[in-house]
This record gives C-alpha cells, structure tokens and sequence, in this order.
C-alpha cells in the first residue's frame, strides 16, 4: 500500500492512565514529530462495561485530542481480550485447549468460534464502527491483535474438523490409507468414533489439525474485515499486525497462522518486530521478519508495533532507536510505530517500558524519537514507499509443522526457523537482501536464487515447480530435510530427496544426529555439524565438503549439480556459520550475482537499497556496532539525505558507533 508520508507514532491508552494528561501527551507527541496513534484493541470491558451498554467515551477523547494535534489514528477491533461478564454469560466461552480449560484472566483465552464470541464480537465491532464512521482522522482499521486460534481445540471445533475431513475425504478408506491410521490401531472404521485429536500420536493427523486451527484463524480475520469494510471508507485501510515465532524475541515465520492466506482480506499487511538490543542488536530480526511482512502482499506494510524501551535488557543504547527505525524503512515498511507511549503503572507488562518511563516526563527515548520525527518530515517523501527486488527465500507453514512434529535434535520447535535463521542471517551478514515467497506458488522464475529451508513435508506440484525452477534456469540453494514427506507428513517410500533426486544430482538413505563430526571442503575449509547431517551420495553432482570422519568420511556433505539450464546446491547437514557463508558466497558468485568480494561490507556494517517514488535509488549504510566504521559508497554520485551533503560515487564514509547514512542517487 503506498502512502503519502511515513506514520512514526505509538500505541495509545487513556484507560490505563493513572491520571488525566491526554493534552500533554498528544502535545508531546506533535512536538516529537508523530503523526499517528493506535487506540482501542484491548479495551472491550471499558468499551462495553455491561451486556449491551457501549460508552465510547475514551476513543472519542482519544480522537478529538489527537485531532488537534494533527495526529491520525488507526482503531483496534477490542476482540481479542474478552470482558468478565461475557464469561460469566458463556462460560465455555474459554478455550479447551490440550492443557484443559482456560482460565479469566490473560487475554486471548477464548474460542473464537463459540457462536456467543462471534455474536458479541460482531456486535461491538458494529456499534463501534457506526460510532466513528464519520470521523475524518481515522486512517484505518486494525483486526484483532496478533490473533491465533489460541489451541482451542473443544468439543465443537473438533467436530468442525472432522466435518471438514469428511468434505476432503469421502470416502474414509481413503482418509485412513492417507494418515497411515492402522498404526497402533488408531483406524477410524466410522466417523462416528473419531477421538479426541487432543490424545494422537499420529503425527500426521497432529498437522492435520493445526492446519485446521491455522484456517480458523484465516477464516476469523476475514470476518471481522468484511464487517468493517461494510462501514469503511475508501481511503481507509485494513490491516492486521502479524507477529512471529518468539524465542525470547521475534524469531521467525509464525507457526500457528497461513499469514499468506490470512492477509488476503486486508488492504496492507502490519507487523510486531520485538528483538535484542544494546550489544545484542544485530538488525536481523527486523530484516527476516520485515521480509516476511513485505512478502505477504508483496507490497510495503506497516510496523504496528516495535520496542522503544521494551522490556528491561532492550533498553536502546544512544543511537539505537534512530538506527532501528531506520532499519525498518530500508525493509519497506512505510511505518514505525512504538508499543506503547507511556509505560504501564500495574498488571503483567508493567515492566515492558514505552517511549515516556513512568514518570512521564522527557527522557533519552523521547529526545531521540524526536530526532527521528524531525528527520521524517524533512526527507520523509524520499523514504516512503521504497520498492525492492531481490532472491528469495521459499517459506512454508506445512514443513514448519511438520518439523515441530519431528524436530532436529536440540532446536525443539523452532526445527524449521532454525534452519530458515541459519541461511537467513548468513545473507544478511554478506549484505545479500533477500525477499520472502510463500510455498503456494508455483512460478519462482521471478528469481535469480531460490533458497529452500528445510522443505520437509510437500506436495509432487510444489517439488516439480521447483525441478523446473532449476531446469529452466534457476538456481536452487536446498538443504537437509528437504522433499522427505507429503502433504500428511507421511513419508515417501522412494529414494530421497523425493522428486528432486536428479535436480539435486544425490540420493541418500540414511541420517543422524552427529556427535563431534566436522565437514571439510575441497578448498581447505572446515567446520562443525550439528543437529542433523545425511550420508549423501553424489549421483550426477559434484561434492564440495565431505565429512571429515573415520566412519563416514565415504559421503558428501555438501553438493553441487549443474540440471539443464540451472544449478542447484544442497547442504546436507546442520554446520557452523563460519564455512555457510563462504559457501553461500561462492555459489552465489559462480552464478552471476554480482558485487560479491573480500573488500564487500560484511556485518556490522549492513547495506540495503531500493528505489523512491522518485524513482531515485537509495542506498541504506548501517553500523550495527558500538565503534566508529567506514564505508565505500558504491553507487552513482548523490545526497546524504540526513546531513544534506553530496556524496561522490567510491567516498568513504564514517558512521558513527549505531550510526547510519542513507544516500540518494
């Protein structure tokens, strides 16, 4: 979605504040150079404090303050965090998951298809809507909050699931043969027997069934955006922020939403970037997960929510902020919004700080968020809308699950965004960009490289999409784990890699979890496997690393296959980033992309581009390090657009420690 300026703003609470001071907050908001807020997604119980009794009186304080102080505002559905008499109207309103019945208490704790949820959901959501539809500062609308089915897995949604079984297995003879059922005897002869999924061993039909809770997912967002679309106008959007699989931080693609499919009924996709800070910011996250939300529209998006001071150890060193904001808009995001402006006085994210401490009062944060707004409306028109064109990495929810069924052996649940991260970030470090594609396409000839993380489980149509991606041309980076299953995660029965045996030019037979077992490559090079490692044999390719063992020292650990009028480079094993990055490097290098030598920035310093509305290119130069660092410019002669000052095409320049410079040429 193109825009017409940056939004740079945060989250906004009236009802959380322990006393009135709306007007200086939305002053110091305009003086910082904000220009939007984000109101209302969690504040159901103070929307609707009774069954039926609306009082909108904070959003219309909300919306009239903010409009004098030239702030637009994007309105949250207040669906996902439920009020107590709701409860005590529906009880079952509470998700039973496969821990039990939830309890009040924490949001996203309901079912969002019990028929009492929808009917005041879709209630509140109306009364709301037809309260604001008037209102000129309202720029759009965001769905629910970082919605997932919430594992509800009750007595009626497992009947949904076995209705939609029924619709894609008529026949159950069928439906058994497919999950492999005859297994400890789990065949359902009737489906009048079917038992609760909650108690399978059977993996397949595990998968089976988070696909179903993903779809609940897609199916619920789209309800609630043809109910706003009904009141919206048309210069106002839809969105939704999406987030992602968490470790401790953003981590990668979310395992419990097709955000592919998801994002269909939304004008622009949203996104929440939450990730390390002080010595630990290495802009990775915000780089693969930014792809990813640039991948779901294949269009600019939106940062609905990032840490401003966040929680205790991301305090921002001086000169963090700005670089991560920054960060975002070389991504494409054409937003930065904070969660939250004011840090929260009680209750579970007291200590999950925003832009304001709980004094209130001016701090570091806001002096640099007020930097950041003033650079915004100076040069803002050169930022916005940045259009990008890269490789890409395929990205699949099925494989995702199908490695939290049958992980690697020490990444647990984060298997298949482990091994993602792994050749993510290996890019990101060489200052290769990379977009995202989701796995149901069908046509990669778009890209010059396609990289294949761990593609576990796939249909013969996606693997034949990708033999003729390599046939005609491509060039394929795939690696261990690859074409092993179907769609049920059944396993084939032919000789693996399946269907991509002679694009690969390999086949193997057995794997394992190595222990002290190092690979070395032909140039000398050598390094540690971990996780997981396959005895491949080279049929038509070429091996490039073996493993350095007394026992399995006979097998290729990494290949090369020349396939027709493409290449392709398989990484049979899990190994330390010291040896990926060379390999990647000179894979890449043999292939035509260029750019690539010893004197090529490398991590810290990052380098990202794209080109303006103004159809000008422009080059992002990041220090993500606590010392100074010089930089060649390697494009035309241009502008420094932060200091106004020319740049000749092969000048050093020095950023300073998290500093940045963004030229336009």
């Amino acid at each position: 979605m193109r825009t017409d300026h940056l939004l740079f703003g945060a989250a906004y609470y009236l009802e959380y504040l322990p006393y009135n001071r709306l007007e200086t907050d939305m002053e110091m908001m305009e003086r910082a150079g904000m220009n939007t807020i984000r109101i209302a997604e969690s504040t159901w119980s103070t929307l609707e404090p009774s069954d039926g009794v609306f009082d909108f009186t904070c959003i219309d304080r909300m919306i009239q303050t903010a409009a004098k102080h030239h702030l637009s505002v994007i309105i949250g559905t207040p669906t996902y965090a439920i009020p107590t008499w709701l409860v005590r109207k529906y009880p079952d309103i509470l998700a039973v998951t496969a821990n039990g019945q939830e309890l009040y208490g924490h949001r996203q704790n309901m079912d969002i298809t019990h028929p009492g949820y929808r009917y005041h959901a879709e209630r509140i959501i109306r009364a709301m809507m037809e309260h604001l539809k008037d209102v000129p500062n309202i720029i759009g609308f965001q769905l629910d909050n970082e919605t997932k089915s919430y594992g509800t897995a009750g007595p009626r949604v497992q009947q949904m699931f076995v209705a939609s079984l029924k619709k894609k297995y008529p026949d159950i003879l069928d439906f058994n043969r497919e999950f492999g059922l005859d297994y400890w005897s789990n065949r359902v002869n009737d489906w009048a027997d079917f038992p609760d999924v909650r108690g399978t061993i059977n993996q397949s039909l595990a998968a089976e069934f988070q696909r179903f809770q993903r779809s609940l997912v897609t199916e619920f967002l789209s309800w609630q955006s043809d109910i706003i679309k009904e009141y919206k106008r048309d210069d106002q959007f839809i969105t939704q922020n999406f987030d992602f699989d968490w470790t401790d931080h953003s981590y990668g693609y979310q395992p419990e939403v097709d955000q592919y499919d998801a994002a269909r009924c939304m004008t622009v996709a949203g996104a929440d970037i939450y990730h390390p800070s002080q010595d630990d910011l290495t802009g990775a996250e915000i780089t693969v997960c930014g792809n990813i939300a640039r991948s779901l529209k294949k269009d600019n998006y939106l940062i609905l929510e990032t840490e401003a001071q966040g929680l205790t150890p991301w305090l921002p060193y001086p000169g963090q902020l700005r670089l991560q904001a920054y960060s975002h808009l070389a991504n494409g995001s054409n937003s930065v919004m904070y969660w939250h402006w004011h840090s929260i006085h009680n209750a579970i994210e007291s200590y999950w700080k925003g832009v304001l401490s709980h004094d209130f009062s001016e701090n570091a944060t806001y002096r640099e968020a007020s930097e950041i707004g003033a650079e915004w409306k100076r040069i803002g028109t050169h930022l916005m809308n940045l259009k990008k064109e890269n490789r890409a990495i395929l990205l699949d929810n099925l494989s995702l699950a199908g490695l939290r069924q049958f992980p690697l052996e020490t990444t647990g649940d984060h298997s298949y965004n482990a091994v993602m991260r792994w050749l993510a970030d290996a890019l990101y470090r060489r200052n290769i960009e990379f977009d995202m594609v989701s796995s149901g396409e069908r046509d990669f000839s778009a890209y010059d490289f396609l990289v294949v993380p761990a593609l576990y489980a796939a249909s013969d149509d996606l693997l034949g999409a990708l033999d003729r991606y390599v046939a005609e041309g491509g060039h394929l980076i795939a690696t261990f784990r690859t074409g092993f299953a179907d769609e049920q995660l059944k396993i084939h029965h032919d000789v693996q890699p399946h269907l991509l045996g002679r694009c690969l030019g390999i086949h193997y037979d057995q794997f394992t979890y190595p222990k002290n077992v190092r690979i070395a490559t032909t140039d000398g090079r050598s390094a540690l496997t971990h996780d997981w490692m396959e005895l491949v044999t080279c049929d038509t390719a070429t091996p490039l690393a073996h493993y350095d063992h007394p026992f399995w020292g006979s097998y290729a650990a990494v290949t090369e296959n020349a396939y027709q009028k493409g290449s392709a480079l398989y990484l049979g094993a899990f190994f330390d980033d010291e040896l990926l990055e060379p390999l990647l490097v000179s894979y890449l290098s043999r292939h035509g992309y260029e750019g690539l030598s010893e004197d090529t920035p490398q991590f810290p310093l990052i380098v990202k581009r794209g080109t303006n509305d103004f159809g000008k290119n422009l080059c992002y130069y990041f220090n993500y390090s606590g010392e100074p660092r010089t930089v060649i410019h390697t494009g035309n002669a241009g502008t420094d657009l932060l200091t106004d000052t020319p740049v000749a095409a092969g000048a050093v320049l020095t950023l300073a420690p998290w500093g940045l410079a963004v030229v336009e040429s």
